[in-house]
């Protein structure tokens, strides 16, 4: 309903123009509008009644162009027939008034219409282009620069025609509008900041038009801002230090690492050359080589991490900008250890020789023990070997001193070969070691020391003076003047003893061994000074000292029995018979000692006289030879022969006993008067004797007794304080050999004992009686000695009988099962042994025992 209102309104408002105009019709339509609009009712504005406009034919009259209207042939009215483009019927005029002739027949006539196109904001601004690039120079370029830009057009007209610009937001640029006319602005871009393209290379902003339509259409606009470079941009390295590292044990040639630098500008200004500079230490450019293009690093030569473990070194970048910038970075290459040098140990001091009685902890040696690797592989373990007497200490890093752990003893080790081994913590482990030579010094702590504690030495009588009779040796284990010997006769001698002695005459004094013998003070060779006499001197003991020539001086002691071995050098001495004084017997003793020097034999100057009674029986003894030999063993053995008369007489001789017997009864034929020729001989080589004349006398037995008698009475005169009686006498003697029975059984039981423990004692010990004892062994000179004291009196008187009995340690053999028979005696040598060292022990028995 409203729009017919305003329908109408309009055409009254044409008419009325139409009217003023005179008779021209005008209509007014806005563009856009939708076909089949009624623009104006023409034919009531012509005047003309109703249905006469399709009558009268009212029709639009063609102007060349299209009208985009027509007349409605029923109602007269004009419509929209097409699409009204005021931009494109008018473009940019105003008003856009269309000229349309109508024509009316019936009559015929031609009315003048003007149709009115009013605008509509139907047109958005337009920009030339949807994109606009600029280029701006950066650094050149300052702020406040301007750059005009080309603005937006809009077809509509009027206010929807009014532009207006914005740009985006940036805080490089802003927008700035210059009015060119009243009509059109002028947008200009307006720099603000300085431009980076390093930091923004491209800017992409929007400028945006806006109509003044309702509602308000906009058309856009990109402005890509591209900034020019400039070489303002030095290279620059993605670190600021490089840490490589390398094991020293890389192959020449092995990538080391590379380095990498930017240049944010563009061109040549961004084309970067590398060079290495400023080498710490100068000989890593021998090992280092840089690619210029690429920045890689590369070995050249050989590492080793003990020479330079480390090599700094700085590396330019440059581009090739004019003027051209650089960058530069800091290489920090790092050489790794491996395990390739083994650890070395050095002496620093060494104090050779050590003395033997140096203190445990002196220090022998210092030693430093380094190994050029590093960490672990540089991590020394050390030892010595042999582990004694020798050890280590640390004593800080790396230093060791070689100390004593055990008593030193030159004798038993002189020298040490000492090995130090050192083992590095690496993996495989290396070693090294060094030797070091220990000599040792001597001191004086070992004193002579002999072979024997007791040297037994057998010697002939009769040597010759200066003769050899043994060597001694004492050993010293130090060296040097420590262990030089020198000997002496320190101590000892021998009570001397004589022949006579035996014979109950007084003899000889205590002799020192010096005058005896002497030792040569460097070798050690015992010589007689004199000859010896077996007679004289049997057993000489003393002592040796042997001194070294050390400091303080150290001595050793041995003892030296000296055997004096018998020879056959005295004839048996016929004794005067029983119950004769003692001085005679002494005196015929000494005139057969003297005679025994002129000749083998000695024969008694006297007659000896013995009385037998007619019808004596088989047996009887009417005689006893006496005889003794200053000489011992087999030398002193005697036996009894009958020289004269041989053949079968009536008397016989004991063979060892010298008892003369009756051989038969002796009856009348025999003769008043026999004389006897009885010699005495030793077993020695050669054998000496002597001979006896014995004169037996055949009388009646009152005769024979008379003759008794008359001895006994001689005897008992001659020694005064004789026995009564033969019964007293026999008891005695029975009571002293059960006596001597039992001391030599006792003491052949602690010999036995004694020789025992001495298997077990360091020195043998010698047992000595209180008098001279006799030596009793089978020599190594061959010759054999018996005891001139045995247990049997080896003549008939009682006083002159050696009575001194020497026992053997057990290298005795059993004696022969049975009682020997009473003139017979057993060989010495089923009796003796072998004397071996001190294993002798000597047995006195009084001699005033009666013989038996």
């Amino acid at each position: 309903m409203g729009e017919r209102c305003r329908a109408a309104l309009r055409v009254l408002v044409l008419q009325a123009a139409w009217a003023l105009a005179g008779g021209q019709v005008r209509y007014s339509v806005p563009e856009e509008a939708e076909a089949g609009t009624v623009v104006g009712r023409l034919a009531q504005d012509l005047g003309l009644e109703a249905g006469e406009a399709e009558a009268r034919r009212l029709r639009l009259v063609a102007q060349g162009r299209r009208a985009s209207v027509e007349v409605s042939g029923a109602s007269g009215a004009l419509l929209v027939s097409s699409r009204l483009d005021r931009e494109e019927l008018c473009g940019k005029s105003a008003p856009c008034a269309l000229r349309l002739e109508v024509l009316v027949e019936r009559p015929l006539r031609v009315f003048h219409v003007e149709l009115e196109v009013t605008d509509i904001n139907d047109n958005a601004p337009i920009f030339p282009a949807a994109r606009k690039n600029i280029s701006i120079a950066e650094l050149a370029t300052l702020p406040g620069s301007r750059f005009p830009l080309e603005g937006a057009s809009d077809a509509d007209i009027g206010a929807n025609a009014q532009l207006s610009y914005t740009l985006s937001p940036s805080e490089y640029f802003s927008l700035d509008l210059q009015k060119s006319n009243e009509r059109n602005l002028i947008p200009e871009l307006v720099l603000t900041k300085s431009l980076d393209r390093e930091t923004i290379p491209v800017h992409r902003l929007m400028l945006t038009a806006s109509d003044g339509g309702r509602p308000s259409l906009t058309g856009t606009m990109e402005l890509v801002i591209l900034v020019v470079d400039a070489n303002d941009n030095a290279p620059q390295f993605n670190q600021s230090v490089y840490k490589v590292q390398l094991p020293e044990n890389a192959a020449v040639g092995t990538l080391v690492g590379r380095v990498n630098a930017t240049d944010p500008d563009l061109g040549s200004n961004s084309e970067v050359t590398f060079t290495a500079i400023s080498f710490i230490p100068p000989s890593g450019r021998d090992v280092i080589s840089l690619n210029p293009e690429t920045g890689e690093i590369h070995l050249t030569g050989a590492l080793d991490f003990e020479e330079v473990s480390v090599f700094d070194f700085r590396i330019e970048a440059r581009d090739h900008g004019t003027p051209s910038l650089s960058g530069h970075c800091s290489v920090e290459f790092q050489v790794l250890d491996v395990n390739d040098n083994a650890p070395e140990v050095r002496v620093t001091s060494l104090s050779v020789p050590v003395s033997e009685d140096a203190a445990v902890g002196t220090v022998v040696a210092l030693l430093s023990v380094s190994d050029r690797d590093s960490g672990a592989n540089g991590r020394v373990r050390c030892w010595v070997w042999p582990a004694s007497p020798f050890g280590l200490e640390a004593t800080f890093a790396g230093s060791y001193s070689l100390v004593l752990r055990e008593a030193l003893d030159r004798e038993r080790v002189s020298e040490y070969e000492v090995e130090v081994r050192a083992e590095d913590g690496g993996a495989p482990a290396l070693r090294a070691s060094r030797g070091l030579r220990v000599p040792v010094s001597d001191v004086n702590d070992n004193a002579p020391a002999f072979a024997q504690a007791v040297y037994t030495v057998l010697a002939r009588e009769n040597n010759a003076a200066g003769a050899e009779l043994a060597r001694l040796w004492a050993r010293d284990p130090d060296e040097a003047g420590n262990g030089r010997v020198s000997y002496s006769v320190w101590e000892g001698g021998a009570a001397a003893a004589s022949w006579s002695s035996w014979s109950g005459a007084a003899g000889g004094g205590w002799r020192p061994a010096s005058s005896y013998v002497s030792v040569d003070a460097e070798s050690g060779r015992l010589w007689a000074l004199q000859p010896l006499d077996y007679e004289e001197l049997q057993v000489l003991q003393f002592e040796v000292r042997a001194v070294d020539a050390g400091e303080p001086p150290l001595c050793g002691n041995a003892t030296v029995q000296l055997f004096v071995l018998d020879e056959n050098d005295n004839a048996p001495a016929l004794l005067p018979p029983a119950g004769s004084a003692p001085e005679a017997g002494g005196a015929a003793a000494e005139a057969a000692r003297a005679a025994q020097a002129a000749g083998g034999s000695v024969s008694a100057s006297d007659t000896l006289w013995a009385w037998a009674a007619w019808g004596a029986p088989a047996g009887q003894v009417v005689a006893k030879i006496r005889a003794v030999d200053a000489d011992s063993g087999y030398n002193a053995w005697l036996r009894y022969e009958l020289w004269e008369p041989r053949g079968k007489g009536p008397f016989r001789v004991g063979l060892y006993s010298g008892e003369v017997s009756t051989a038969r009864a002796l009856d009348e034929a025999d003769g008043p008067r026999h004389r006897l020729l009885i010699v005495v001989r030793d077993h020695g080589e050669p054998a000496r004797s002597a001979t006896a004349t014995l004169s037996v006398s055949l009388v009646e037995a009152a005769e024979a007794a008379l003759a008794a008698a008359a001895g006994s009475s001689s005897s008992s005169r001659a020694a005064a304080g004789a026995d009564a009686g033969a019964g007293a006498a026999g008891a005695a003697t029975n009571v002293w050999l059960v006596v001597a029975i039992c001391a030599v059984s006792s003491l052949f039981l602690l010999a036995v004992v004694l020789y025992g423990a001495s298997r077990w004692a360091p020195r043998a010990a010698v047992l000595s009686g209180p008098g001279p004892t006799t030596l009793v062994c089978a020599s190594e000179v061959g010759s054999w000695s018996y005891s001139q004291r045995h247990s049997r009196s080896l003549c008939v008187a009682d006083g002159a009988a050696k009575s001194d009995l020497m026992v053997f340690s057990p290298n005795f053999p059993p004696p022969p099962p049975g009682a020997a028979p009473k003139d017979t005696q057993p060989e010495p040598s089923a009796l003796l042994g072998t004397v071996s060292g001190a294993s002798l022990v000597y047995f006195s028995v009084p001699s005033h025992l009666p013989s038996g």
